[in-house]
C-alpha cells in the first residue's frame, strides 16, 4: 500500500512547478487527488501526467466563489479532505521605491487571502486528524533585495500555521508549512525578464546554497509527502525547510 492510500487530498497551484510534482507523488502514493490551477491548458496537461482518478478544476485561490466551486466538486465527488496542500502562491520582484499598489494587491491577494479562504472554506470537509500543508519561503526568514512584498506575504503564511494550529487543536488538524529553497519552476523562471538575467540570478541561489544547487520539484514533493503522510503524525506548527541549506547558514 502506498503512503496515502485511501486518503482525498487538495492541492492548489498544481498546474506547474512544486504543486504539479505533489500531485503527481500523492497520486503514486494512493491518493484520490483534485488538483486546480488558474491556467487551463496548463491544468490540463498536469492533470493528463498525473493520471489515475486525478481530477482537475481551474480556478484562482485569490476569488471566493473560485473556491466555492472546487469544494462543491470535492464535496459532491469524495465527500472529504484527508490533505489540503495549500501551495498556490507567486511574487515579483520590485525595490521598495517601486511597489505599486497592484503589485502588493496581487501577491497578498494569492498569497495570504488566497492561502486563508483555501483552508477556512475546506474545514467543513476536513476530516478530523487531517494534514494541512501551507507553501512558505525561505525569504520570509531571509532578507532579499526588492523582494520584501513577497517575503511579508510568506511571512503572514507562517504566521497562520502558528496560529490555525491552536484554533484547530480540538479537531486534531495539523498545520505544518513546508518553506522550499530555490527550485527550478516556470515560478522562479518567471521572475526574470531575460536567459541572461535568469542565468545570473540562479548563479546568485547556487552559490547561497551550501549543496551548490537550486532543487527540483520532486524534491520538494517528498518533503511535501512526508507532512501530508501519517509519517509526520507528531508534527504540528511547523516548517519543514528543503532548501539546500540556504537559510540555515
Amino acid at each position: 500500500m502506498g503512503r496515502l492510500e485511501g486518503k482525498v487530498a487538495v492541492v492548489t497551484g498544481a498546474n506547474s512547478g512544486i504543486g504539479r510534482a505533489s500531485a503527481k507523488l500523492f497520486a503514486r502514493e494512493g491518493a484520490r487527488v483534485f488538483m486546480t490551477g488558474r491556467r487551463q491548458s496548463d491544468l490540463d496537461d498536469a492533470v493528463a501526467e498525473v493520471g489515475g482518478t486525478a481530477r482537475g478544476i481551474q480556478g484562482d485561490v485569490s476569488n471566493p466563489s473560485d473556491l466555492d466551486r472546487l469544494y462543491k466538486i470535492v464535496v459532491e465527488e469524495a465527500g472529504r479532505i484527508d490533505v489540503l496542500f495549500a501551495n498556490a502562491g507567486g511574487g515579483e520582484f520590485q525595490s521598495l521605491q517601486d511597489v505599486t499598489e497592484d503589485a502588493f494587491d496581487r501577491t497578498f491577494s494569492t498569497n495570504v487571502k488566497g492561502t486563508l479562504f483555501t483552508v477556512q472554506k475546506a474545514l467543513p470537509l476536513l476530516r478530523d486528524g487531517a494534514s494541512v500543508i501551507l507553501t512558505g519561503s525561505t525569504s520570509a526568514v531571509t532578507g532579499s533585495p526588492a523582494f520584501s512584498v513577497y517575503a511579508a506575504s510568506k511571512a503572514a503564511v507562517r504566521s497562520f500555521a502558528r496560529n490555525w494550529v491552536l484554533d484547530l487543536a480540538d479537531r486534531r488538524i495539523r498545520v505544518n508549512v513546508l518553506v522550499p529553497g530555490s527550485t527550478d519552476t516556470p515560478g522562479l523562471r518567471g521572475l526574470s525578464e531575460t536567459d541572461a538575467a535568469h542565468s545570473a540570478l540562479m548563479k546568485s541561489f547556487e552559490a547561497g546554497t551550501p549543496l551548490g544547487r537550486t532543487g527540483r520539484p520532486e524534491e520538494i514533493a517528498a518533503a511535501a509527502l512526508f507532512l501530508a503522510s501519517d509519517e509526520s503524525s507528531f508534527v504540528n506548527g511547523s516548517e519543514l525547510f528543503a532548501d539546500g541549506g540556504a537559510a540555515q547558514i
